[in-house]
């Protein structure tokens, strides 16, 4: 992976649809990795998302010219995005020993991928984040999206918490155990005192 070419700035409302686009494309591809955002489903919602994050500064998009592309002179050199990341200092509730910013997105179009485009991208997230008074920054990566995993293990990032998930609709298939609770008392609730 080599220096991107790519130019990281802050999102304008000119990138709203792109952005939305590009974050469909990210949950549409998150699903094969066990997510269960609906993609499409979601636009409308993300969009909001994508225009306040415009408003308040928490959006960066790359631009970089196609490939091979030499940018000629005259134009703006401006681009339409092949990649964005949200970002902003926790909010919340909860008093905290340490102020943390949260990366909430990242993304790059597939055929720009391995460019150094999405470092890029972390990178100015990160000095964003910093300069807004965060200690420590959070992600969340998909635990079955091993290329991310390995991405942002590279970056510097370590692993934190642990969420685990359990498939409440197939009430047939019962755990190995469930035999053994259901007959004579075996596996009971330890708690239960009735019997």
């Amino acid at each position: 992976m080599g220096e991107s070419d790519a130019r990281v700035e802050p999102a304008t409302a000119d990138d709203v649809d792109a952005v939305t686009d590009m974050w469909v494309s990210l949950a549409a591809g998150q699903r094969e990795h066990g997510a269960t955002l609906r993609a499409e489903a979601n636009r409308a919602t993300v969009r909001e998302w994508v225009a306040q994050s415009v408003v308040t500064g928490e959006l960066f998009v790359a631009r970089a010219p196609p490939p091979g592309a030499e940018t000629e002179g005259g134009g703006d050199g401006t681009s339409d995005p092949v990649g964005f990341v949200g970002f902003s200092l926790e909010r919340g509730d909860y008093e905290r020993d340490a102020v943390r910013g949260t990366v909430s997105n990242l993304y790059v179009v597939p055929e720009r991928r391995g460019e150094g485009i999405g470092a890029a991208l972390l990178d100015a997230a990160e000095r964003e984040l910093a300069e807004a008074g965060a200690e420590h920054v959070a992600l969340e990566a998909l635990a079955d999206n091993d290329r991310a995993r390995a991405f942002y293990a590279a970056r510097g990032y370590d692993l934190h918490r642990v969420e685990l998930t359990k498939s409440l609709g197939d009430t047939e298939a019962e755990s190995p155990d469930s035999e053994a609770e259901s007959h004579d008392g075996e596996g009971a609730d330890p708690t239960d005192e009735s019997g």
